[in-house]
């Protein structure tokens, strides 16, 4: 078995699955709330629990290797988050778990997504910009979220590998007179703005106090994230006209900081959008600027408006790509643990026959 877990900064997705010759099946899911839980650790012992009571599975003793996806950088076996307040190291999951350190990947969450591009379907993208892909191209990922994350695919000359990013802390680059009184506006409170203080969930009650301060709604009395669900409701309801225009305003920088993504990384293969904001406001992201506004760069604007951009519907790409990454893994010391067999039978057979001495 293969555990595999795509771990937010809101919410965490666990996954129980089964090898089924060279893919995966997938046997119990559960989603919870990142928040309610303590550790990593404490959140795998109630999967656990729930996945023998509810589905008649034990995986206690028989996960073969695990795989997480983690919003935040994983640096020597332990991980570095804004969002996730867990002191979460490698070594202590694997005590949890029953597993070796080669047995468990722990990687950034949108490394986790590009990993599992490769086993989506057609039908789990929405094209918005079709431009002329290249097979051999480099691509991307950008992710709004309770923080922003950002990833990068790399064409080595034989296959893709990917890079994991921690682009969304990069500093915020106003473009227009309004985001310069905008990044104004937010020096006041922020002794630094990086870009993920406006392209996350809790950049869109920024954007309305900016616009208008003596407009409140009742999730204001909040922390900033909350206010993303009930803004984004409000201005596709078209109820209420700061809503509308922070939602406008948003898509638009978003999509040309996606657009400087771009040019870091110049991903003629494609360029692909996730996370839950995203999603929930696709209806508007399809007859938006967001393109425009993404290939907006001077002299290079033609070259970017011919970048393939496509939104990510399926919502288990980075548990999928988790899974294989770990199962990968679980192959790999399998093979290993044959070779050693093999080469420890050999050499008794050697001795066997009087082949492996010294001089006869």
């Amino acid at each position: 078995m293969i555990l595999a877990g795509d771990i937010g900064g809101t919410k965490s997705n666990i996954a129980l699955f089964e090898e089924n010759g060279s893919s995966l099946r997938l046997i119990f899911e559960r989603r919870y709330l990142t928040a309610d839980f303590r550790g990593l650790e404490i959140l795998v012992e109630k999967f656990f629990l729930e996945s023998a009571t509810l589905a008649g599975v034990n995986p206690a003793g028989k996960i073969a290797a695990a795989g997480f996806g983690v919003a935040g950088t994983v640096i020597d076996g332990r991980l570095v988050a804004n969002n996730i307040p867990w002191n979460l190291t490698a070594s202590a999951l694997c005590g949890t778990l029953n597993l070796g350190l080669d047995q468990l990947i722990l990687m950034n969450d949108l490394a986790a997504t590009a990993d599992g591009l490769v086993y989506l379907k057609p039908e789990d993208f929405l094209v918005l910009n079709q431009g002329i892909p290249q097979f051999n191209g480099n691509q991307a990922l950008i992710a709004a979220g309770t923080g922003l994350g950002q990833a990068m695919i790399f064409w080595d000359g034989h296959q893709h590998r990917v890079s994991s990013s921690e682009g969304g802390a990069a500093d915020f680059a106003p473009r227009t007179e309004r985001e310069i009184g905008l990044l104004q506006f937010l020096r006041q409170r922020l002794s630094r703005v990086s870009c993920e203080e406006i392209f996350s969930g809790r950049g869109f009650r920024i954007l309305h106090e900016f616009l208008n301060p003596g407009v409140r709604h009742p999730s204001f009395q909040e922390p900033e994230g909350a206010s993303a669900s009930e803004i984004t409701h409000h201005a596709l309801a078209g109820t209420c006209p700061v809503c509308v225009e922070v939602l406008d305003w948003w898509i638009d920088a978003f999509g040309a900081e996606a657009g400087n993504l771009a040019l870091r990384v110049l991903p003629y293969g494609g360029v692909f959008f996730a996370g839950g904001i995203v999603l929930k406001i696709l209806p508007k992201l399809q007859h938006s600027t967001l393109c425009r506004s993404f290939a907006d760069k001077g002299r290079l604007s033609p070259v970017l408006s011919n970048i393939p951009i496509s939104v990510i519907l399926n919502e288990n790409a980075p548990l999928l790509g988790a899974a294989h990454q770990a199962f990968a893994s679980a192959c790999s010391s399998r093979r290993h643990q044959t070779e050693i067999l093999s080469s420890r039978g050999f050499r008794g057979a050697n001795r066997n026959f009087g082949l492996s001495g010294g001089p006869h």
